[in-house]
């Protein structure tokens, strides 16, 4: 059986094996055929006794290459490099490429060890490593390498083809090669293509493309990551505010960052951290406390105004029939129209007027209300056969639906402004309110109306 044709599991009990019996050679020859994801997977199943073997039979430099695409908890990187040797542990960052190297840095509880490592590792690896560390998190300079390939415009293709070919072997990649002036200021583009067939005697600024898209050392890690979306990138340069070239944002880093806000909006919706593992339902129980607690005392409020209405209740016991009918409905219209706006907030333009969206749900809210209100006005009376109660509820749901898509929409664009995340604004958060609103327009338009019910 071909070893990429074998389950992980297999792989697994057949690599463990081989370092149990000390087989050196054979663990090489069959761990490093597997593609650098397959080893990740692998690495994560181990025991300690095993990785402990596995520092011994790989290089750092092959090690790195695990790590590059390793994606763990802080917990068990924590634990991974308190398992090697403080030069093989350096050795590894350093031969990782910078951006995820840093990504592991701040991920490491101990500080005085990520000095020890600054320390033991190569002077020109530590110092593109610090320069990448000093900048602030979620940004553009946050998530950059380094690690590019960049000629001068003074060059002619002969020679910068030859210098493409001595960095290629460092660069993270050499799809896209940038363009300087003398003082490393950006200046254009060319792709590997365009050095390949023209003539060597040419100059690189004769046909380089100098309408180039790039992005500013400071700008927030989304936006980044919407210009590579939205331009097809497979790389962006990344430029200081005298346009100096710093380094590259790249595809595999915009992926982790669509995946990473991914989970935050989910988590909000769900007002839970969809992405943190726990060890125990204990601290499952323990994260998810809060909000509950805090919607617990949001839904007293639901229940006093029902108490407060008790005997408009007594009076009309059918009224009660249908609490749960408005309160469920408006409540899932907030979270539809909660959803619809926090999407659009991540993916709006600059263009993009909070009065268009304001505009667009109200008319929404008012054409859903009108017809599930039509539906359970239609509902109500042929089985109560009064029209007069009939309407009073689908005013009541008509109303409820409306209010509802309102605050969909106006809690995360108030919290953005607030300078809150929008997704905060969860689903959770969003019913419980709905609940609230949707209660008292029911109750207070059943109160105006009671002569007509009985």
């Amino acid at each position: 059986m071909e070893i990429f044709e074998r389950t992980l599991e297999e792989q697994v009990e057949i690599i463990e094996n081989l370092l149990e019996n000390n087989r050196m050679t054979r663990f090489r020859t069959e761990f490093l055929a597997l593609h650098k994801y397959d080893q990740a997977k692998i690495f994560n199943e181990f025991e300690e006794n095993h990785r402990s073997k596995l520092y011994q039979y790989l290089s750092p430099s092959e090690l790195a290459n695990i790590f590059d695409v390793l994606e763990d908890e802080e917990e068990n990187l924590d634990g991974y490099f308190d398992e090697m040797s403080h030069p093989y542990a350096a050795n590894v960052l350093a031969e990782m490429y910078p951006d995820n190297a840093v990504d592991v840095l701040n991920e490491l509880s101990d500080r005085e060890r990520v000095n020890i490592y600054m320390h033991l590792m190569p002077p020109e690896a530590a110092r593109e490593i610090s320069h990448l560390i000093n900048y602030l998190d979620d940004t553009a300079g946050s998530i950059m390498t380094t690690e590019f390939i960049a000629i001068e415009e003074t060059q002619t293709i002969g020679e910068a083809y030859y210098q493409v070919r001595q960095q290629a072997i460092n660069a993270e990649t050499i799809y896209y090669v940038y363009v300087t002036d003398p003082s490393s200021r950006l200046t254009g583009v060319i792709s590997l293509r365009d050095l390949i067939i023209n003539e060597e005697s040419k100059l690189i600024s004769d046909v380089m493309n100098n309408r180039v898209i790039s992005v500013q050392v400071n700008d927030d890690q989304i936006e980044v990551a919407k210009m590579v979306r939205d331009y097809d990138l497979l790389a962006l340069p990344v430029v200081g505010f005298d346009q100096e070239l710093l380094g590259i944002v790249t595809v595999d880093d915009v992926i982790d960052v669509m995946k990473e806000e991914a989970e935050s909006d989910y988590s909000g919706l769900a007002a839970v951290d969809v992405s943190e593992k726990h060890l125990s339902p204990w601290s499952a129980a323990r994260s998810r406390l809060p909000w509950l607690v805090t919607l617990l005392f949001l839904g007293m409020g639901t229940s006093t105004l029902i108490s407060h209405f008790g005997g408009l209740v007594e009076q009309v016991s059918i009224l009660s029939a249908f609490i749960t009918l408005i309160t469920g409905t408006a409540g899932n219209a907030g979270t539809q129209s909660l959803a619809v706006t926090v999407r659009s907030l991540n993916d709006r333009d600059e263009s993009d007027s909070p009065f268009n969206h304001l505009f667009f749900e109200l008319l929404t809210g008012m054409l859903t209300g009108l017809i599930v209100g039509i539906c359970v006005f239609l509902i109500v009376f042929v089985w109560k056969g009064n029209p007069v109660f009939g309407l009073i509820i689908a005013t009541a749901m008509f109303m409820a639906i409306v209010v509802a898509n309102m605050a969909g929409l106006l809690v995360p664009i108030v919290m953005e402004k607030l300078g809150f995340d929008p997704a905060v604004a969860s689903g959770p958060f969003i019913s419980t309110l709905s609940d609230l609103t949707s209660v008292f327009i029911y109750f207070t338009i059943a109160k105006l109306c009671i002569s007509y019910i009985l």
